[in-house]
């Protein structure tokens, strides 16, 4: 049913000559004008009664924004905020200046639709941290509105976020989307994480499956693996198979499911594979070894050179019972395995 047929419904002609007491068509007036031109009407009402800063109430007939709110019966903020639209608009030639118009001035007024983008309905909007959340929320698409009323009232966002999973991945990702360009922000969160236990081991894990990823990943793309005793090898057909298979499941995962398991499934995999590798190839098991014996003899050495003393003095302060036992056992062990070597060399 249309506009003309339920005016008949309603037993109305639609009949404009019609006789209407006055006040209904007056209405019938104002409404039309205001769906024409929306808060327009409104700010033009201040514009032309309300006197500019820096103007004297000697120079017009108009009055203070304070006044003009007292007249209406509303706060002096929310006459300022018309008052605003309008500057903002005239300042892009839209409407005249204020200096143009007149205490019961009349002129044609912007369209309704244009209001809204130089109208703000919260105070909070016209200060340097509110333009920038309304630039933010109309990069997101949304009302400014909306993202202001949220800032305003911090209190409701924190009850959302703990009540609400989806609230508080919103929230989540926003902040990793700041990380960048904060500083103190990234400070803070660092801090908390430090001090926080269950952030910390939270942090390790992560860390843990992202390096067993890393690992998987540069097999599959590089064709390089290294093997437990970190020689890098060129990882074998079979194996760099079966790292892709294994990205791929994970690639597969939704954003938030966890690919903790799965990194771990695809890692152990792919070391006894290069375990294997290592085992089938006589030549690749000795160059192991070797990288291996030669990785460990590193750390001994390193170990033992901070064994000094720097002051032979102290000596007697120091001691325990069973360090000389310890050195002496080393000693023997090191001997061992200098006969061994020796004996390895005579033979060949």
């Amino acid at each position: 049913m249309d506009d003309e047929d339920e005016a008949e419904a309603d037993g109305e002609p639609d009949d404009a000559s019609a006789e209407v007491p006055e006040a209904v068509a007056r209405d019938a007036r104002e409404f039309g004008v205001y769906a024409r031109t929306g808060g327009w009407t409104f700010a033009l009402k201040v514009a032309r009664s309300v006197r500019p800063g820096g103007q004297g109430a000697d120079e017009t007939t108009k009055v203070s924004a304070r006044r003009f709110a007292a007249l209406a019966g509303c706060s002096a903020d929310r006459v300022m905020r018309f008052y605003k639209a309008w500057d903002r608009a005239a300042d892009d030639g839209l409407v005249p200046q204020f200096e143009a118009l007149a205490p019961g001035d009349d002129i044609e007024l912007p369209d309704a639709d244009v209001w809204l983008s130089y109208y703000v309905s919260r105070s909070s909007a016209t200060s340097v941290r509110g333009q920038a959340i309304t630039e933010a929320a109309e990069a997101e698409g949304i009302r400014p509105t909306k993202a202001l009323e949220v800032a305003e009232n911090p209190t409701a966002l924190r009850a959302a976020i703990l009540a609400d999973p989806g609230t508080a991945e919103a929230a989540r990702k926003a902040l990793m989307d700041r990380l960048g360009e904060d500083p103190v922000l990234r400070s803070g969160l660092a801090r908390d994480i430090v001090r926080t236990d269950d952030l910390k081991k939270a942090v390790a894990e992560e860390t843990k499956t992202g390096g067993q990823l890393e690992y998987v990943r540069k097999i599959a793309e590089e064709g390089q693996v290294k093997t437990p005793a970190g020689q890098t090898i060129e990882a074998p057909q079979q194996l760099r198979e079966e790292a892709e298979r294994h990205l791929s499941l994970i690639d597969e995962l939704d954003e938030d499911e966890e690919s903790g398991e799965w990194a771990r499934e695809a890692y152990d995999t792919v070391r006894t594979l290069v375990a294997e590798t290592v085992e089938k190839d006589p030549e690749l098991r000795v160059q192991e070894r070797r990288a291996k014996f030669y990785s460990s003899l590193q750390k001994a050495t390193k170990a033992f050179e901070e064994l000094t003393f720097d002051d032979v003095e102290e000596i007697d302060e120091i001691i325990e019972d069973d360090m000389l036992q310890r050195l002496e056992e080393l000693q023997q062990a090191i001997s061992v395995c200098i006969s061994a070597i020796q004996t390895a060399q005579k033979k060949d």
